[in-house]
């Protein structure tokens, strides 16, 4: 008879205990996250797919555009013993950069859709002129005049993808007209872009001047070669997102488009005016029978550290971002999944504490799930719906089927009208939090603050052993 009380008790308080309760539906917050971690991984593959489905359309229109130029290279012959002591030449190129280089272009946009996803693509007509100086050798290497091929100078572009170019391209330099051919003769800079043959003589000013025809994707961005570059952009897209190595110095956004100016110094940036590039060597020895003896050893191996490698590392300009990024949000949203069960569950907690009205934790595991299937609807009703109307239906549903729900468990529609005002309140909340972006954190932890304290609040008088005093 003492046994079967003892069993007894110990059922009666496995029955009753709230600190069993409260345990158990810690476990189930537990076992809810497998769920919400699946539909987090479906948000981030549904993200995947979009963007992939982004890049396709783009790559048969025209990719985000880096333009990089001009850049005038001349080619010279260098000298140089070897360690054997056979005399050899190299041909090196000195490339020179613009004094002045301006840029002006009108960003046309549209919004390509394939499927449920859209593209951002551009066309921009740019209108490029400034001027170069005479190639100043002295200043860099000690070559002889003869030596300096200014009949095979050339003029070179850089540009990250070649599609998007839908006219021929010409420059006028110093008042000639000179087509571009596509690729670049040497890779010190730019590893792709075009470049055409230009003539220097003894001037020492060279103006130049063309227009380019562009098609691209997502962003425009160019690379600050003149010793004062000036950019002004002009386009009818409303959301602009300027970023990179320079923030404009002015610039308008408005309902009707964007207006942006930028000028950058050389100064500004860590690369010089004029280099030496790199080298192509030979064996004069055998091609010319001069001897060795002609040439002292001031001559030595080219350096590849003279290169000039990070051209992009300065580049600026502009992205052109979709006003609402869906996905972006909706993982934003699935970060908030614990602290929407455990208040949802706690809600259900005090309702039964206060009512003493038993919930099965399987009722609990059913309004859990319909808690997760929240994200689920806003990730699907958001691709084809604006964001916060894909959430307004999404949490009205949630909200509506819990209290449904509660109204037959609870037995008193009171008690269900009560939920449903917290749950509205708690997904407003919640809502309020996507929206903000400076003061999400301050928003989020005053309002974690006034709920824990109004849990304590509640809870201060609880027999966790079993009952409400």
């Amino acid at each position: 008879m003492f046994v079967k009380n003892k069993i007894d008790q110990v059922s009666s308080w496995s029955r009753n205990s709230l600190g069993l309760k409260v345990f158990v539906i810690g476990f189930l917050v537990l076992i809810l996250l497998i769920p919400a971690s699946m539909i987090e991984s479906l948000i981030r593959e549904r993200e995947i797919t979009a963007d992939e489905t982004i890049n396709e359309v783009s790559a048969n229109w025209g990719a985000a555009q880096v333009l990089a130029g001009p850049i005038l290279s001349v080619p010279y012959i260098d000298y140089f013993k070897d360690e054997y002591g056979v005399v050899r030449s190299q041909t090196k190129y000195a490339h020179f950069l613009p004094e002045n280089l301006n840029i002006n272009g009108d960003v046309g946009t549209e919004i390509r859709n394939r499927g449920i996803y859209s593209a951002v693509l551009y066309n921009t007509q740019l209108e490029i002129d400034g001027n170069f100086l005479f190639p100043d050798f002295d200043s860099l290497v000690s070559v002889a005049e003869k030596d300096i091929l200014y009949q095979d100078a050339f003029i070179s572009f850089g540009l990250t993808d070649m599609r998007g170019i839908n006219e021929n391209i010409s420059i006028n330099f110093d008042s000639e007209n000179f087509v571009f051919e596509p690729g670049v003769p040497i890779n010190d800079v730019f590893n792709s872009g075009f470049n055409a043959e230009v003539l220097i003589n003894k001037k020492a000013n060279y103006k130049f001047s063309m227009q380019l025809d562009l098609n691209g994707s997502f962003a425009l961005n160019f690379a600050p070669l003149g010793k004062t570059t000036t950019v002004n952009l002009t386009s009818s897209w409303n959301n602009p997102s300027f970023d990179g190595a320079f923030l404009p110095d002015t610039r308008t956004i408005t309902e009707e488009g964007f207006s942006a100016d930028w000028k950058i110094l050389h100064l500004n940036r860590n690369y010089p005016q004029q280099w030496i590039g790199s080298a192509n060597p030979i064996n004069l020895f055998s091609e010319t029978g001069l001897e060795p003896s002609r040439f002292d050893n001031k001559f030595d191996y080219y350096d590849e550290s003279s290169d000039l490698n990070n051209v992009n590392d300065y580049s600026f300009g502009v992205k052109l971002l979709l006003p609402v990024d869906a996905y972006q949000k909706s993982m934003r949203a699935i970060k908030y999944v614990i602290m929407t069960l455990v208040l949802t569950f706690v809600t259900f907690f005090f309702v039964e504490v206060f009512n003493k009205k038993k919930i099965h934790p399987v009722q609990y595991l059913l309004v859990g799930f319909a808690v997760c299937i929240f994200y689920l609807l806003l990730l699907s009703l958001s691709e084809h719906l604006a964001f916060g109307l894909a959430y307004l239906i999404a949490s009205l549903a949630t909200i509506l089927l819990i209290s449904f729900y509660s109204k037959t468990v609870f037995d008193n529609s009171k008690q269900s009208k009560v939920l449903g005002g917290i749950l509205v309140l708690m997904y407003g909340f919640f809502y309020t939090l996507l929206q903000l972006q400076d003061y999400a954190l301050l928003v989020g932890s005053i309002g974690l603050f006034a709920v824990l304290a109004i849990v304590m609040m509640l809870s201060r008088k609880i027999d966790w052993y079993g009952n409400v005093n």
